[in-house]
């Protein structure tokens, strides 16, 4: 996974150390960050740490020799005289110091890791390298070894056996892994180097709300990363996966695999996939399963699809219980850049589009730039319908953004997509920060239903499945544009160029581009059924041109049912 974004660490950059003497491209995200190396004693933490410092021109340090030079006695002393809790304490102290300073590689205990709070402050300031070696290699290297209080509790393959079923799942957080045989200590310090140059970190977007803060986290293989990354975030490492059957085919397994390697306990269930699944019918169906499985008040349910799934999943979260944890695992573009962020959750009714749900927000968001290689291209389109009304609704930057790269994101380009998610993301959050529950009355978080009000009633004729809802979004941005202009509110050219870009990337943003016989009648039913009608009044998202959206209350119904009429629509 070698990134676009990385830099040459070369000798005569470097001050610290003048013994480098070869030259690695490393990530971005490394520089100015230390690397720590975990693993149980016989890893050959201090004999790879001192070989990768000298050929990364970093300073080593081992926290062990540390502690012992901060508390004037050995370690086998320390236990002896204080206990296992107060050499933790020192231990974690000692980490801590070492990693606010300048960056370095460190050896750390066996046991340091299994600390949460030294945990997070390595998740913080460093790159965690977990050195994973077998059983056998484990006992032939400590073998004699007399310094280790642990190993002297018992026979020390029993020991081991017992640490490893005990440490392991929490090594398995650690951000790259690297298994270690029987190889030399130089061919293993290459095999962390190469590790840490395929690394990426995964980019964060935090969102602070007043009930809940979460990360959206982006990056490419997060799904088998799903374990490490949720272990931090959730109350306890229980969870119940909902995924449909097609996506389960697709991703299920590696995101089990990443369950299982940290410790977790888990089930799955799967729906159909499609819009039609997002009914009573399943919901009361998956609940009554969540709930034959066991699930207390803090076991975590996990959305792994679509936008169809993550809503079914979101509610019954939210209402199981009176509310559980929640995950989005989002796979679709389009759920990765909507669905996920912002906590509505919902299913539908015969009388329209999510019209029973709540509030319920994820405690994180892990989307997966390399799920979306695995979507047709109609999906892609669709998603990025949603990406380009970000910038329609207010950031016109953005949207000259979406013309020059538009095309990139739609054909799969991961940079160009990972730029997207986190772009249309930050400025949902924004929207959503300022009005978690959409309860101002004008603009605020209605102002994301841009182009809904049109895409939801063409949804509600069409059929559910026959149409995207990105389609039937980018139609409906193309027809609010259109309703823009025609009230004299924006420019024509506006209008025009946004549909243009639509169709550019392959969009239907017109009625005619539908190709099916539509009623203006029958559109203004489904929107008079339409969650956002406040006192009787169609509700429309309209601009004063690109990325200048507000909300309008008081639209003239023969003007739009002219719009309708101008654009295809029978009487």
């Amino acid at each position: 996974m070698a990134g676009s974004d990385a830099l040459v660490l070369a000798s005569g950059a470097m001050t610290r150390n003048t013994t480098l003497k070869e030259s690695f491209t490393l990530p971005a995200a490394l520089a100015g960050r230390s690397i720590v190396l975990v693993g149980l004693m016989g890893a050959g933490k201090t004999s790879i740490g001192k070989r990768l410092a000298a050929r990364l021109g970093l300073p080593f340090r081992d926290a062990d020799t540390e502690i012992e030079a901060a508390a004037g006695c050995s370690i086998p002393d320390i236990f002896s005289r204080y206990g296992e809790p107060a050499f933790r304490d020192g231990e974690r102290r000692v980490i801590r110091r070492l990693l606010a300073g300048d960056p370095l590689v460190l050896a750390t205990g066996g046991g340091a890791y299994m600390d949460a709070e030294t945990r997070a402050a390595i998740r913080h300031d460093a790159v965690c390298v977990w050195l994973r070696a077998t059983l056998p290699v484990l006992l032939r290297r400590v073998a004699g070894r007399t310094h280790r209080p642990l190993l002297n509790a018992g026979d020390p393959a029993e020991v081991l056996r017992k640490l490893m079923e005990v440490r392991h799942p929490i090594y398995a957080e650690a951000d790259v892994v690297v298994d270690c045989g029987d190889d030399s200590p130089d061919h293993t310090t290459s095999l962390v180097l190469d590790a840490i140059t395929a690394w990426q970190k995964p980019r964060r977007l935090s969102l602070a709300l007043s009930q809940a803060s979460y990360d959206v986290v982006v990056g490419d293989g997060l799904i088998g990363r799903a374990g490490a990354l949720l272990a931090p975030v959730l109350p306890q490492k229980r969870a119940v996966v909902v995924t449909d059957s097609h996506v389960a085919g697709l991703h299920l397994a590696r995101l089990q695999a990443g369950l299982d390697a940290t410790g977790f306990t888990h089930t799955a269930f799967t729906v159909k996939p499609g819009e039609t699944t997002k009914n009573m019918e399943t919901y009361a169906a998956l609940v009554d399963q969540v709930l034959d499985w066991g699930v207390e008040r803090r076991t975590a349910i996990i959305a792994l699809g679509g936008g169809v799934v993550g809503d079914l999943a979101g509610f019954v979260a939210a209402s199981t219980l009176r509310g559980l944890p929640f995950v989005q695992v989002p796979t679709t573009l389009l759920a990765q850049v909507d669905s996920s962020v912002g906590g509505k959750t919902g299913i539908n009714t015969r009388q329209g589009k999510n019209l029973l749900g709540a509030f319920h927000q994820p405690r994180a968001v892990l989307a997966d730039t390399a799920a979306l290689a695995t979507l047709p291209v109609r999906e892609l389109r669709a998603g990025y319908a949603e990406i380009a009304k970000a910038g329609l609704i207010g950031d016109a930057a953005f949207f000259d953004w979406c013309e020059a790269n538009g095309a990139a994101v739609v054909a799969g380009d991961r940079e160009a997509q990972a730029e997207a998610v986190l772009r249309a993301c930050a400025f949902k959050a924004m929207v959503v920060g300022d009005d978690e529950r959409e309860e101002k009355p004008n603009d605020g978080r209605a102002l994301l239903n841009l182009g809904h009000t049109f895409g939801h009633a063409l949804e509600a004729e069409l059929g559910y499945g026959a149409i995207l809802h990105g389609e039937a979004v980018a139609t409906g941005i193309g027809l609010a544009f259109r309703l823009s202009a025609k009230l004299g509110l924006c420019s024509q050219a506006d209008a025009d160029r946004v549909v243009a870009h639509m169709a550019a990337i392959g969009l239907p943003s017109e009625l005619t581009h539908l190709n099916r016989r539509l009623s203006a009648e029958k559109l203004i039913a489904h929107m008079r059924k339409d969650k956002k009608m406040r006192d009787g009044q169609l509700a429309f998202v309209v601009v004063n041109g690109i990325g200048q959206a507000f909300t309008k209350r008081d639209v003239p119904p023969e003007a739009v049912v002219e719009l309708l009429r101008e654009n295809g629509c029978e009487a």
